[in-house]
């Protein structure tokens, strides 16, 4: 079926973008954690973590495994780290473009007196 690859890949990004999210995949590339860990680290209410928990393993970015009556998650495929930090160096590289051109706008205000309105 055409395009169904782009259609999985939309979802996958979908899955990718809420920040608690991210911040929970960030989490586990230390290792799994239960629901109370995260709530604890993010700072959100039980309800909060599993709504974005869900989210996560529905997309199957996350697996669980029950010990008792705690239930912990881990990423189902470690190469999710490479891309958050792909991601992160993408950023940075906006942060260093727009920080270059700040610098030229300010390095034109101070030998051109006209540009300073």
């Amino acid at each position: 079926m055409p395009g169904s690859l782009q259609s999985f890949k939309a979802e996958f990004f979908k899955a990718l973008s809420h920040p608690v999210r991210i911040k929970m995949l960030e989490l586990l590339a230390d290792g799994e954690k239960s629901v109370t860990e995260l709530q604890t680290i993010l700072g959100l209410d039980q309800s909060g973590v599993s709504q974005q928990l869900s989210v996560l393993r529905a997309k199957g970015i996350i697996v669980s495994r029950k010990n008792g009556t705690t239930v912990y998650y881990t990423v189902r495929d470690p190469l999710v780290f490479q891309l958050l930090e792909i991601a992160r160096n993408i950023f940075n590289n906006h942060l260093i473009d727009t920080k270059d051109m700040l610098s030229q706008l300010e390095t034109e205000k101070e030998t051109d007196p006209a540009l300073i309105s």
